[in-house]
C-alpha cells in the first residue's frame, strides 16, 4: 500500500515536515510493510521556501538584510540553477517583531528588496516569491526602494537593466485588491498593529502610489487579484515587475509534479491546524484533493467546522486529530500535537487496509 502524505504546517505548533513525520510514524505503526511518501507543503506563508526545497534540492544562499525596522536580521532564500524561491517573512515577517513592536506605518520591505537584489546578482532569472507572514503594508516601496539602491546607476526605477530579463511568480491565495474596504490595510492591518486612524492613512498612502505609479506605466495593477497580499507587496511585484500571481499550492504542487507522485498511490493525508468552509476557498487541503485525481484524501485538523460540506467537497475522511475536552494551551503543544496526529492516522489508515 502506497500513502502520500502532504500536511500544511500546523501554525504556531508544528512545522509542515514534523507534522507529516508524525503521521508516518501512525502509519508504519498500523501497516509496517507500507510505502509512505512524505511530501512538505506551503500555500506560500511559513515553510514555502523549505517546501521547495525538500522537492528540488539547490542551495540555501544566507545573508543579512534589513528586518521590517531596518535593523540586520540573517535570511535565507533558496537557489537552485537559475530558480530562486524568496520567502519574503525571511526579511519582512511579523514573526520578527515583538508585539508591542508592530506598526505598519513605520515597517518597510526594504529587506525583502535585498533578498531579490541579492537573488538577481547570482544571475537567477525566474523569481518566485511567497507573500505569506509580512508585518507590512508599505505597497511594496521599501522593496522597490532597496532595488533602486541595489541597481539604479541614478537613483530612478527606469535605471534598472538588471530586472528586465527576470520573470516574477508571486505565490499567494489572497485575492483581495490593494486598496479600499476590502484591501491591503483595511483587512490586514489589524492583525499587524493598526489602529483605526492607521489603517485609513496606510490606504490613503497606498491609492496615492498606485495613482503615481499608473500615470508612470500608463496601466494600473492596484485592483488585480494579490495586489492586497503581504501589505501590497503583491502590487508592487504586480505594477513593477509584470508579475504573475498563482495560488501558493499550485505552484508547489506543478513544480514536484505531485500528480505522478500520487497516480500509484492508494490513500493521500493532507492537514492543516484549523478545517472549516475556508478550506473549500482555495486553502492547502483543496490543493492536495484537486490534484489527487482518483485516489482517496483524508483530511486531518486541530480544529474542524463544517464537516459536512468538507465531506461533499471531495474528502473521503474528516477528522479532528484532538478529543474534545483538550485545553487548547495543552493541544498546542509540540509532543502532544505529534502524537494526537499519528493516532489519528493510524485510525484512518487501519480503516482503509
Amino acid at each position: 500500500m502506497k500513502i502520500v502524505v502532504a500536511i500544511d504546517s500546523f501554525k504556531g505548533c508544528l512545522t509542515s515536515k514534523e507534522a507529516n513525520q508524525a503521521a508516518a510514524e501512525g502509519i508504519r505503526t498500523a501497516l509496517p510493510e507500507a510505502e509512505v511518501v512524505q511530501v512538505p507543503v506551503s500555500d506560500g506563508g511559513e515553510g514555502f521556501m523549505e517546501a521547495f526545497h525538500a522537492a528540488i534540492g539547490g542551495e540555501l544562499v544566507e545573508l543579512t538584510v534589513r528586518d521590517p525596522l531596518m535593523r540586520p536580521v540573517s535570511a535565507q532564500y533558496l537557489l537552485q540553477e537559475k530558480l530562486a524561491v524568496i520567502e519574503i517573512a525571511q526579511a519582512s515577517g511579523l514573526t520578527l517583531l515583538a508585539r508591542e513592536e508592530r506598526n505598519p506605518m513605520v515597517a518597510t520591505s526594504y529587506g525583502t528588496g535585498q533578498l531579490v537584489a541579492d537573488a538577481v546578482r547570482r544571475d537567477a532569472k525566474h523569481i518566485i516569491v511567497g507573500l505569506g507572514g509580512s508585518a507590512t503594508s508599505d505597497a511594496g516601496i521599501g522593496m522597490l526602494r532597496a532595488l533602486i539602491d541595489s541597481f539604479a546607476k541614478h537613483g530612478e526605477w527606469d535605471d534598472i537593466e538588471e530586472l528586465k530579463h527576470v520573470r516574477f511568480t508571486i505565490a499567494s491565495d489572497v485575492k483581495n485588491p490593494l486598496c479600499g474596504e476590502n484591501g491591503a490595510a483595511h483587512v490586514f492591518g489589524p492583525q499587524k498593529g493598526a489602529k483605526p486612524e492607521m489603517v485609513l492613512q496606510l490606504d490613503e498612502r497606498a491609492r496615492k502610489f498606485a495613482e503615481i505609479s499608473a500615470k508612470h506605466f500608463g496601466y494600473d495593477r492596484s485592483e488585480q487579484e494579490g495586489a492586497g497580499a503581504a501589505g501590497g507587496l503583491g502590487y508592487a511585484f504586480l505594477q513593477y515587475m509584470n508579475a504573475d500571481c498563482k495560488p501558493g499550492i499550485e505552484l508547489l504542487l506543478d513544480t514536484i509534479k505531485f500528480q505522478d507522485i500520487v497516480n500509484d498511490a492508494d490513500l493521500v493525508i493532507t492537514g492543516e491546524g484549523s478545517a472549516d468552509r475556508q478550506t473549500l476557498m482555495g486553502k492547502l487541503p483543496m490543493g492536495i484533493l484537486k490534484q489527487s485525481g482518483h485516489v482517496p484524501v483524508c483530511l486531518i485538523a486541530g480544529k474542524i467546522s463544517d464537516r459536512e460540506h468538507l465531506l461533499k467537497s471531495g474528502f473521503a475522511k474528516v477528522e479532528c486529530i484532538n478529543p474534545s475536552v483538550i485545553a487548547l494551551e495543552e493541544a498546542m503543544r509540540k509532543e502532544v500535537a505529534q502524537r494526537n496526529i499519528s493516532q489519528t492516522v493510524n485510525r484512518i489508515v487501519l480503516s482503509f487496509s
